[in-house]
């Protein structure tokens, strides 16, 4: 059938542009590991000396992936001195400024504000799986207030999980990636993620962030997209 070959075609190129982001966000993880074992110079702790040249990697990502607001990386505190917190996370300033900035947040523990973000999703999966990961999409308080996802891949330091590094994209900039691969499907259709949530319809039978209803629409198709571990799907309507 015609519609069976637009939704492969689209299932295909959205699983292709999301492998094509999870292999820069892999080189990132790659090139984050390796400077700090660097830095490190045989230290088994992370410290705010092996810090430097993370923001060299993070601005570097940033220039070369339009498609990417945030970048950076995140320490597992069993790898910092101290059993402390430590990341390193750049954005890109509000309101289409051309600044970059560094994201800050608490992270004193019992402080009404603690960011404890071990126990996001985007980091506690990867070290959980040592696996990429996609969260999202959810509103993003720390920033920018608006829909994102966010997608990591654990590194490790010394043979040891040490962190996550990874990348924010605002759900509104993949409209112009995504978006034309949803349209060319014929009746509604969405990229969904592993909790069932919208990221991205071609219509308002889908809304961004919405939990997709099993047998709602009652010819709602579904087709999983061929990227590992993220369990990405297509849905779509016949």
């Amino acid at each position: 059938m015609k519609l069976d070959n637009e939704v492969v075609h689209a299932a295909h190129a959205l699983a292709l542009w999301t492998s094509d982001v999870l292999a820069e966000i892999n080189h990132l993880a790659g090139h984050v590991a390796e400077l700090v074992e660097k830095n490190l110079a045989g230290r088994p702790k992370v410290d705010e000396s092996s810090l430097l040249g993370l923001e060299a990697l993070s601005r570097e990502f940033l220039a070369k992936n339009s498609f990417a607001v945030g970048a950076g990386t995140f320490f597992a505190a069993q790898s910092v001195e101290a059993e402390g917190h430590i990341f390193e996370w750049w954005s890109h300033g509000k309101s289409g400024s051309s600044s970059i900035e560094k994201l800050d947040a608490d992270l004193t523990p019992g402080s009404h504000r603690y960011y404890d973000y071990e126990k996001l999703p985007f980091f506690s999966t990867a070290a959980s799986t040592g696996e990429q990961t996609l969260w999202g999409p959810y509103i993003d308080y720390l920033g920018f207030d608006e829909y994102i996802i966010t997608l990591t891949a654990p590194f490790s330091i010394h043979g040891t999980f040490a962190g996550v590094a990874g990348c924010d994209i605002l759900v509104k900039d993949l409209e112009p990636l995504i978006m034309p691969h949803l349209r060319a499907i014929p009746g509604n259709a969405a990229m969904v993620n592993a909790s069932n949530r919208v990221i991205m319809g071609n219509s308002g039978t889908y809304l961004v962030g919405e939990r997709i209803k099993p047998g709602y629409p009652e010819d709602q198709q579904r087709i999983d997209l061929d990227v590992p571990h993220l369990g990405l799907s297509l849905v779509y309507s016949a």
